[in-house]
């Protein structure tokens, strides 16, 4: 949407009144609203009939597509690494680290989730704050270390030489802090050049996470095998820490977007809106992500060990490891390399996470996000569990993959169909889902842990961990139903009420309003 030019006038006046509350800007000036990374997607509509007659769908020049590339690599080296993990932890279970309970291995890459989740609300409203190129920085000093010490921390990354406590620092808790700073980064960046087609754009930056769930496995694997676990880690990090750097320089937000920096940041209130609880379906939602999170990743980091385990796929002989220590029956002649079948997926998933953006502007982002989370846990408890052949196992991962995507993509879309297209309420839009994402975080740290934990308890019976995440799933998207139950109950003016009573309390907190432009003049 475009709003018209303001007389100088009414900008002095604008001037004058940054010490007024937040709640009072954002309403009465339209034109500092917050061009929020999926606002389009709140309605099921197409947004390019919105905009001025000549106006580009498309943004010209070449600034706003290297920002898209630099998105897409933010993204690529954050919730990628999460979606690249269980080929570790296949590894370290069989080489690295043997014979531990396999909640340990899941723990790692739950921590890196934990980490991410847990700090989005405070990343992304530094982000709102203009603190892009900062936090991109911050990010890739602590992915680069993260993943050069895990080359060092595990002596000569021989058969049972891991230290376990070392990987979890290095990659699960290290690596977790930078993924952290470029995993809300990624979209809201991309989100300032692209007005009238944010979807499309932002499904292309989470397709990043996909096509890295792709690239690294197929890429460390091999390596581990050839040149062992330290040296495979260190072209590992070369790469990404290569791509990291080149984001620094090109994901660059729009100079004519909004920025938004409170006066004092000891606030509570700066970080969390309070009244979001309060909203019946916003609340529905959080607990769909919870119980989404809780059953989602069990099913990338088991899948491997579930393949070996059946006889259907089979690991690559490690020298220095025990001859048996791979598998424990005959391997079937069709059977397939087990981190083939996580590299399928993920790329699978690339098709769900674009597709959906599509799907959202014509049906509503909460809608297609409890069809396709539905579809999802019919996928894990039905299909995954009668999954007895290689091509069956192969039909899972791709079918899975696909709607995954779209499940793990979707729920910032969701939040803004709850907000609505009401400028106030989409103001609140990057605050509202880094709380979504934050209250989930203990969910996604512990769901993992105790799948892995009921595989070992129950003999490497993988059928419990299908039955674990098709069940946290199916819950997921019943508490999807229920929000769009309340969404459709909720009354219109609940804006309005929500407004004045926000006014009252937002004064010490109330932000100072300007372009990134002269944000930029200002630091020169």
């Amino acid at each position: 949407m475009s709003f018209p030019t303001q007389p100088d006038s009414e900008k002095t006046s604008l001037e004058q009144s940054r010490t007024n509350s937040w709640t009072e800007s954002t309403v009465s000036r339209p034109t500092f609203q917050r061009r929020d990374s999926l606002a389009s997607l709140s309605v099921a509509r197409d947004a390019s009939q919105q905009r001025n007659a000549g106006e580009p769908i498309w943004p010209k020049g070449w600034r706003p597509y290297t920002c898209l590339l630099g998105g897409f690599l933010l993204m690529f080296n954050s919730w990628g690494l999460v979606n690249t993990y269980g080929t570790y932890a296949s590894y370290y279970k069989q080489h690295l680290l043997p014979n531990r309970d396999l909640m340990l291995f899941n723990l790692i890459g739950s921590t890196q989730s934990f980490v991410v989740l847990i700090l989005s609300a405070v990343i992304g409203r530094f982000l709102d704050a203009g603190y892009v190129r900062e936090l991109i920085i911050l990010g890739t000093l602590l992915v680069s270390i993260g993943s050069f010490m895990l080359s060092i921390v595990n002596g000569d990354g021989g058969y049972n030489h891991g230290n376990y406590g070392l990987v979890w620092l290095t990659q699960g808790f290290v690596s977790g802090l930078g993924m952290a700073c470029f995993f809300v980064s990624s979209s809201q960046v991309v989100a300032t050049w692209f007005k009238y087609r944010k979807g499309l754009a932002i499904g292309i930056v989470a397709s990043g996470a996909s096509i890295a769930g792709l690239v690294y496995p197929m890429m460390a694997k091999p390596l581990m095998v050839t040149f062992g676990f330290n040296v495979a880690t260190r072209y590992v990090a070369t790469v990404t820490t290569v791509t990291c750097a080149i984001a620094i320089f090109i994901a660059r937000p729009s100079p004519s977007h909004i920025i938004r920096e409170p006066e004092r940041w000891a606030d509570f209130r700066v970080f969390v809106d309070t009244q979001a609880f309060k909203n019946a379906p916003f609340v529905w939602l959080c607990a769909a992500i919870c119980f989404l999170f809780f059953g989602f990743y069990a099913v990338f980091f088991n899948l491997e060990e579930w393949a070996a385990s059946t006889g259907l796929g089979y690991k690559d002989n490690i020298p220095g490891s025990l001859d048996d220590v791979d598998l424990n029956h005959e391997v079937p002649k069709d059977a397939i390399r087990t981190f083939y079948l996580l590299s399928i997926m993920n790329a699978t998933s690339t098709l769900g996470r674009v597709s959906s953006a599509y799907l959202c502007d014509h049906f509503g982002a909460l809608n297609v996000h409890a069809v396709v989370t539905f579809v999802a846990s019919l996928l894990v408890l039905l299909l995954w569990t009668m999954a007895k052949t290689t091509s069956a196992a192969i039909a899972f991962v791709v079918l899975f993959g696909i709607f995954s995507g779209a499940v793990i993509g979707l729920p910032p879309a969701s939040v803004a169909y709850i907000l609505g297209p009401d400028p106030t309420a989409q103001s609140r839009l990057g605050q509202w889902t880094g709380m979504m994402y934050s209250t989930s975080a203990v969910f996604a740290l512990t769901g993992p842990v105790i799948a892995g934990h009921l595989i070992t308890q129950f003999g490497g019976n993988y059928f419990t961990v299908q039955c674990w995440s098709g069940a946290c799933l199916f819950l997921s998207a019943v508490c999807m139903s229920m929000a769009i139950l309340f969404k459709h109950k909720k009354p219109s003016k609940q804006w309005q009420d929500h407004g004045q009573r926000s006014a009252s309390c937002a004064t010490s907190t109330a932000p100072v309003l300007r372009s990134r432009a002269d944000s930029e003049k200002e630091d020169v």
